[in-house]
């Protein structure tokens, strides 16, 4: 209804008297409303994420740390390499699939920003068709 809002404006600098004063006022609330509680969205997922992703981290430390003590204590080449291959096949998959939990979870997060702003959005039209 950005037509309707900007008819009200225009109409408001040319006859004050012709001004909106809550609705007018309406704009700019709503509008802080609603990316206010969009930032508040995108903090806690990036909180949330940041969270997970330094646990895959550790895990993956951890997971580096025991592969190359199997690595150096390996009594053959061929353990050595057997052992050197199970790790790096194992971070392919645990890599494939956090990239996937993190496609997930950043679509989610975007999801979760353009909520509160569209929810305006829609309650804003229904209230200006009504005027």
């Amino acid at each position: 209804m950005i037509a309707a809002r900007t008819t009200l404006m225009a109409q408001g600098l040319t006859d004050p008297r012709g001004q909106d004063p809550v609705e007018l006022s309406l704009m700019s609330s709503e509008k802080t409303e609603a990316m206010a509680a969009s930032a508040a969205a995108l903090t806690a997922s990036a909180g949330a994420v940041g969270e997970r992703l330094s646990r895959d981290a550790m895990n993956e430390g951890a997971r580096a740390l025991h592969a190359a003590t199997e690595i150096a204590g390996a009594h053959t080449p061929a353990e050595a390499a057997q052992a050197q291959i199970r790790y790096a096949l194992g971070w392919w998959s645990r890599a494939a699939g956090q990239a996937q939990t993190l496609t997930a979870e950043l679509t989610q997060a975007h999801t979760d920003a353009l909520t509160p702003i569209h929810k305006t959005a829609v309650a804003n039209a229904k209230r200006l068709r009504k005027t």
